[in-house]
């Protein structure tokens, strides 16, 4: 027992390190040879691919405006959420596909797809965008319908005579 290790600085001497605790990792930007940082968004069955890069603030989804393609204003807001939390309003452009699902569910997806895409494009906005929620994929999805059953769970009505 005389062997054992009590204290971060006998710990640091045994593994060879200065400061064990100062061994963080520091996170690199990730992007392409055009500038852009990609990432993958997703909810319910919705699949969004979603590039940004600087710009003036133009969101494209499916080669369409994101007022003509999201054109509830509560979709609209979705899309914004991310940069409004992470403080950059305006200075990204958006090219996002999006397949599956309906539309709240596309939107969604493309504010999952935006939050890790900033997050990989300036590692520094992780802490506010994790913060907030959005790194985290919603895992909700629709329930299967169940055999025996009108719906998920709901049963046929029953009657005794």
């Amino acid at each position: 027992m005389a062997d054992q290790i009590n204290t971060l600085e006998e710990l640091s001497a045994v593994a060879g390190v200065e400061t064990v605790a100062e061994e963080v990792i520091a996170r690199e930007p990730v992007r392409d040879e055009l500038g852009r940082s990609y990432a993958t968004g997703k909810r319910k069955d919705a699949v969004a691919r979603v590039w940004i890069k600087p710009g003036s603030g133009k969101v494209t989804v499916n080669g369409k405006d994101q007022d003509v393609y999201f054109a509830r204003p509560v979709l609209q807001l979705i899309l914004r959420q991310p940069f409004q939390v992470a403080g950059v309003e305006g200075e990204f452009d958006v090219v996002a596909t999006v397949k599956g699902g309906g539309l709240t569910g596309q939107a969604g997806a493309v504010k999952h797809g935006i939050s890790k895409a900033l997050q990989l494009y300036d590692p520094n906005l992780r802490g506010a965008l994790k913060a907030a929620g959005f790194l985290t994929r919603d895992s909700r999805v629709v329930e299967r319908k169940k055999y025996g059953k009108r719906k998920a769970r709901r049963s046929f009505q029953f009657s005794k005579r």
